[in-house]
């Protein structure tokens, strides 16, 4: 039975001209192209814009708001009373909103603002540059290598793989460490991630990741766009779930449950 499995196996002879000619080709043209794509990026955005100091102290007073509420119980009742006291007094005055004379108003659209539509072009910049490459190499690979066996892999895979390593080739009974171009394509759009971090350091424009989901996010960002924040009923609702909080300490009569605890003392 033995023997018969192995005249079975699937044997086939790459030309090694696909090797020189395809396999080795896409990937390099990956490596440059992410490569190109961040260099136009860093011209093209330059450097991002310092956030306001205002609306740094806006968001953290809201976290510390929330902190408060919910690890109330790693500190005694007095200071937890006196923190309690102290934002909600703040929040109810506007101490801590980047506008306190206009708090009552409603806020400014984001859309109005040349800041933040300065923001959101340079995302959409950086979107559509990690777009477009990426789109016109699928199509090169699609268009001169459909159909192309290009490596096989040294392991074994399950059937599921099947789909995911042989993108492009409708033979059903391929053995499944076969890999097309284009899932050769897939594999180097994620797998090239740590060369460029290699390359280019930790923050780079050239991770393939980031394409698969930009889409999704310029569609997240156009919906949110002109929904800015009202930060005077955020500190208003926090201020109701601080004052309704209920405390309790978790050190409160510590050392009795210690020597509870170790039978020093009965309960």
């Amino acid at each position: 039975m033995s023997g018969l499995a192995e005249s079975t196996e699937q044997v086939m002879f790459l030309d090694p001209a696909i090797r020189n000619w395809v396999l080795f080709p896409i990937t390099v043209i990956m490596v440059l192209v992410g490569v190109f794509r961040h260099q136009l990026t860093i011209l093209m955005t330059g450097e991002p814009p310092k956030p306001d100091i205002r609306d740094i102290r806006q968001a953290k007073a809201l976290i510390r708001g929330q902190i408060l509420a919910q690890s109330n119980s790693y500190i005694p009742l007095s200071s937890f009373t006196e923190r309690k006291k102290f934002l909600c007094s703040a929040f109810e005055e506007g101490e801590y909103l980047k506008n306190k004379n206009a708090k009552d108003q409603s806020p400014v659209n984001l859309m109005a603002d040349p800041k933040n539509m300065e923001v959101m072009m340079d995302g959409m910049k950086k979107q559509m540059m990690g777009i477009v490459p990426q789109t016109l190499i699928m199509g090169w690979i699609q268009f001169f290598f459909s159909g192309f066996i290009l490596i096989k892999l040294p392991f074994p895979l399950g059937l599921r793989f099947k789909q995911m390593l042989q993108s492009g080739i409708m033979t059903p009974n391929m053995d499944v460490k076969w890999v097309s171009s284009l899932s050769w394509y897939f594999i180097n759009l994620f797998g090239l991630r740590g060369v460029f971090s290699l390359i280019l350091g930790g923050e780079n424009s050239a991770d393939g990741i980031r394409d698969m989901t930009a889409m999704g996010s310029m569609g997240a960002m156009g919906q949110q766009s002109g929904q800015p924040q009202d930060y005077n009923k955020l500190f208003m609702a926090m201020k109701d779930n601080l004052s309704i909080v209920y405390h309790e300490w978790d050190l409160a009569n510590i050392e009795q449950r210690v020597f509870v605890k170790y039978g020093k003392q009965s309960r």
